[in-house]
């Protein structure tokens, strides 16, 4: 894949991860019961909830705002020393490293959504290999060298 083509890619689907979330999240924020989005509070299970305020936050911050701030950080690649902190990556630039974090967070939270549910729809299926293909994305050669860090000589 060519760099300028999986560049695009890698934001488009952190694009529309991020639109989902925000939707999504603002939604159960907006309305906790879960009526906006048509989900009965039974769907908590044994979830430590009482409602969707939580959960909807939750997605809300970390796949919803989280992805459109690393948009912002893979295109114009800032320096930001808390985030270098964080980066457990540290021959890579910390938009990349968040960047794979993301990409996890979404994974876990589909995994502990299945665990609350007791189910396992479509859905959770396709955002399960759509969090694969993102990683599979930020480890390409091409993307990589993109976001390597400058080696001192």
């Amino acid at each position: 894949m060519k760099t300028k083509s999986a560049f695009y890619t890698l934001i488009i689907l952190l694009g529309l991860l991020s639109l989902g979330a925000l939707f999504g999240g603002g939604a159960l924020i907006i309305s906790p019961s879960g009526e906006l989005l048509r989900m009965p509070l039974s769907n908590l299970g044994s979830a430590p909830f009482k409602d969707f305020f939580v959960p909807g936050f939750i997605l809300f911050s970390v796949l919803g705002v989280m992805p459109g701030i690393l948009i912002y950080a893979l295109i114009k690649k800032p320096k930001c020393n808390f985030c270098e902190y964080l980066n457990f990556f540290k021959d890579m630039h910390w938009a990349w490293s968040f960047y794979i974090y993301v990409s996890f967070a979404l994974i876990i939270w589909i995994q502990v959504e299945m665990i609350y549910l007791q189910t396992v729809i479509w859905v959770h299926t396709f955002y399960i290999v759509y969090a694969l293909v993102m990683i599979f994305l930020a480890i390409l050669p091409t993307i990589r060298f993109r976001y390597k860090k400058e080696q001192a000589l």
